[in-house]
Formats: structure tokens, C-alpha cells, sequence
């Protein structure tokens, strides 16, 4: 059974195009894609009468979103199976809930005009960091409309541990369903505490850094794919910048962030936080075991 792609509406245009972007990605996977709306209406609107015909105004106007979505979605890919849930709930509790049965979590940024969506929602940055699967944040392109999630080459990040890297297994993933190649980027610095004024010796902090990145770099290459064309590359700058740089002619741009068990804090690192909020493209954050 496939699991399916499960995508937070609230009927936002940053959530319509999550819907859009998520249909074409159930399309390549041929996976059904579930559309979830959730709120806590109850608590502000009371229990509704006992009269059937009669629904708090705030779930009706749930319930009109996520048909006004699941419409959407069908006329995008007439053959997907789609289905759709509103919920009297935390937004943030339910995904991350249904994240433990999906392939894939997908949602917008949260804003109706580009300078709210300059910045992540609070839900989307919460769930990022609790999701049991990856998640997929639809950044970029504030046009009302979603690009194939075909289009563009798919970037990854290189982190510390290159070696079974889950993000670096998904990048693959995603390039071979889209027949796109795979641009994996290490990032360095040289600590400035570690330069020298010897004009000798100057170079040789930095040179080593960059070696070292070069050797994760190759690491986290080695078992890629021969039938994916893959091509890696080391930056010198903070890792943050270097991404967002590379996001603005990427289809996908790819993080990992560690999952530690027992930790109940936001489990989002420095650079997957960065590159939520500043991205140029739709971002996936997969988790990583600790």
C-alpha cells in the first residue's frame, strides 16, 4: 500500500500552491494525496445546536476550503485519488500526527501578500521540526501558481555526517522521478581565530577546511546512483547563504535535520531554519536519526 502525500490547507494562496505542488509530486509517485484542514473552531464558536443543518460557521467554511482544494488538485490530475478531512484540532498537532502515516508532508508559507511570506508560519516551522517524514515547504514563485514538480535540478545539502545521509537518499529519489541531475553542496569557513599573519602560513587554515569539505563532499557521493547524473561542488561562506544561493535556479533544495528521541524541543537545526525562512525554491526538510 502507498502511503499518502498529506498536504495542510487553510485556504491560503501559499496553501493552494502547496496543493498544486503536492499534486504533481503525487503524480510521479502514484500516491493518493490527502488534504487535511485543521482548526479549534469548537473553542471559540461553542458546540454546535443539536439541529443537524446547523454547523459552527467555521467549519462549514472549513469544509468549503478543502473541496475548493480537493477541486483543485483533481483538475491539476484528473486521475489522482484524492480525499480530504477538516478536524476541530491544533493545525500543528495534526500534522505532525499524520506525518507518522504519510510519504510526504507538504505545506505553503503562511501569507496573502509577498512581504508576509517573506518569512515561514509559525505551523509549518513547528511541524518542520517534529515530522516523522519528510516535509516539503513550497517556497518561491509568488505568482499563485506552483512549477512541476519536475522542473529544476534537485540541490542537497552536505552536513557533518555525510555518509547515510537520508537526505542525500531522497535527493536521489526525487531526481530520478523528475529525470533531473543532483547538485550536492558543501559549504566551509575558516574560523577567523584560526588565521595567521605569517605570510607563509596564511593560507594553510583555509586550505584545510576546504580540503576537509572536499572529503565530505566525496563521502556523501560515493553511492550515488550511476543512472543519476550527479555533480557536487564546496563553497567557502555560511552554509545558510551558500543554500539560499543555489535555491534560486533549483527546483528542490534538500536539508536533513537531526531527530533526537527524547527531545520535545523544536528539532530544526541552524541551516534548515535559515533556508525555511529565505529559500528561493520549495524546500525539504527530511529527518535524520541522531
Amino acid at each position: 500500500m502507498t502511503l499518502p502525500i498529506v498536504v495542510g490547507v487553510d485556504g491560503s494562496e501559499p496553501s493552494l500552491r502547496a496543493v498544486d505542488w503536492a499534486a504533481d509530486e503525487a503524480v510521479l509517485r502514484g500516491a493518493p494525496l490527502r488534504l487535511v484542514y485543521a482548526s479549534l473552531w469548537e473553542r471559540y464558536e461553542g458546540e454546535s445546536l443539536a439541529d443537524d443543518l446547523t454547523k459552527p460557521s467555521e467549519q462549514v467554511r472549513a469544509e468549503d476550503i478543502v473541496a475548493t482544494a480537493a477541486r483543485r488538485a483533481q483538475l491539476r490530475a484528473p486521475d489522482l485519488q484524492v480525499t480530504t478531512d477538516v478536524l476541530p484540532e491544533e493545525p500543528e498537532y495534526t500534522l505532525v500526527r499524520e506525518s507518522r502515516d504519510a510519504s510526504l508532508l507538504v505545506t505553503g508559507t503562511r501569507g496573502r501578500s509577498g512581504l508576509a511570506e517573506a518569512l515561514l508560519g509559525s505551523v509549518s516551522l513547528i511541524v518542520a521540526g517534529h515530522a516523522h517524514c519528510p516535509m516539503i515547504v513550497v517556497r518561491g514563485h509568488h505568482d499563485n501558481r506552483a512549477r512541476s514538480a519536475a522542473q529544476g535540478r534537485v540541490v542537497v545539502g552536505v552536513g557533518d555526517k555525510p555518509t547515510g545521509s537520508a537526505a542525500m537518499r531522497f535527493a536521489f529519489e526525487e531526481a530520478r522521478r523528475r529525470g533531473v541531475p543532483v547538485e550536492a553542496v558543501r559549504a566551509w569557513r575558516c574560523p577567523a581565530h584560526e588565521t595567521t599573519d605569517h605570510p607563509l602560513l596564511a593560507g594553510e587554515p583555509a586550505r584545510l577546511h576546504e580540503q576537509q569539505a572536499v572529503e565530505s563532499l566525496k563521502a556523501a557521493l560515493q553511492d550515488a546512483p550511476i543512472d543519476i547524473e550527479s555533480t557536487g561542488h564546496t563553497v567557502e561562506g555560511h552554509t545558510r547563504n551558500v543554500l539560499v544561493d543555489a535555491s534560486y535556479d533549483a527546483g528542490l533544495l534538500v536539508v536533513g535535520a537531526r531527530r533526537r528521541p527524547g527531545h520535545f524541543g523544536l528539532q530544526l537545526g541552524r541551516v534548515a531554519h535559515g533556508v525555511l525562512h529565505h529559500s528561493a525554491c520549495p524546500v525539504a526538510v527530511v529527518p535524520e536519526p541522531a
